[in-house]
């Protein structure tokens, strides 16, 4: 209950999690028919990168504030950027938009969305965050019982984005739980995994895992700003993403190199792959 997404808002990990969601998204949106969309462990919704934990950090700077000015984005990059710019109308880069209000700006009215927070005041912040809009529902119960709780859904698609702070040591085990749960219950789930890149020995159980979920098909896409050689830093970050909708995989084959490029802090890599392929 310690962790607060505040201090690591707009980081390279939250370029690449909101950039592909919002991709996620808007390939959705060609079709008219409405999504649900779930958020298990989805923070206050909205942050303040001049306020006291993100400036103790900076981590923003080597994030999003390097996209902020950049005149060579991809086109699939205008969307996330455009929603950060209608928060920043004065053009200087202050607040940055978590999961729930990229996801609520994007979305359209004929959709739905569930936020969930655990803590305590992260939840009452989200919920005053959230409180205008009729299509939002904001819970405060735990992140990992979202699947059983809200699935299936009235609608026939849904996007579940489970993103917790792995702040204990069994959390990659139990995204994969979670993973299996939404599946078991809704088939057709576009379930998108956030994960840190740090302890190699970790991650290859938790891909092994992940294979074994029993996924229609299951894409693996991972950013590095460091060597993954260390598991004292972040190194990068991944994204398992299940059910992942048609047209995502070409667009993240030309958009991951070019985030490694732009935000290499020592080294840049990427890696695009199926762990379970169709």
């Amino acid at each position: 209950m310690n962790y607060r997404h505040a201090f690591h808002a707009g980081n390279h990990a939250d370029v690449l999690k909101h950039l592909v969601l919002a991709r996620v998204l808007a390939l959705l949106a060609r079709k008219e028919a409405p999504y649900a969309y779930l958020d298990s462990h989805a923070g206050v919704g909205l942050y303040d990168l001049a306020g006291d934990q993100a400036t103790r950090t900076g981590e923003w700077e080597q994030g999003i504030g390097r996209l902020w000015q950049a005149q060579d984005l991809p086109t699939p990059v205008e969307g996330y950027l455009e929603v950060i710019r209608a928060l920043n109308a004065d053009g200087r880069l202050r607040h940055y938009p978590g999961s729930p209000e990229l996801a609520r700006r994007l979305s359209r009215p004929q959709d739905r969305l569930h936020f969930n927070e655990k803590h305590p005041e992260d939840g009452r912040l989200l919920k005053d965050n959230m409180k205008d809009d009729a299509r939002v529902a904001v819970h405060l119960g735990e992140g990992w019982h979202v699947p059983r709780a809200l699935l299936p859904t009235r609608e026939k698609r849904v996007v579940l984005l489970i993103d917790p702070p792995f702040e204990q040591a069994d959390e990659l085990s139990r995204c994969v739980q979670a993973l299996e749960e939404a599946i078991g219950r809704m088939r057709q789930t576009i379930a998108i995994i956030w994960y840190p890149i740090k302890d190699e020995r970790q991650l290859r159980r938790f891909y092994q895992d992940l294979s074994k979920s029993g996924a229609p098909k299951l894409l693996r896409a991972e950013l590095l700003v460091h060597p993954a050689d260390s598991a004292e830093r972040l190194n990068g970050s991944g994204l398992a993403i299940a059910n992942a909708p048609w047209g995502l995989e070409d667009e993240l084959r030309s958009l991951l190199p070019w985030l490694a490029e732009r935000l290499a802090q020592s080294q840049g890599g990427w890696r695009l792959d199926w762990l379970i392929a169709e």
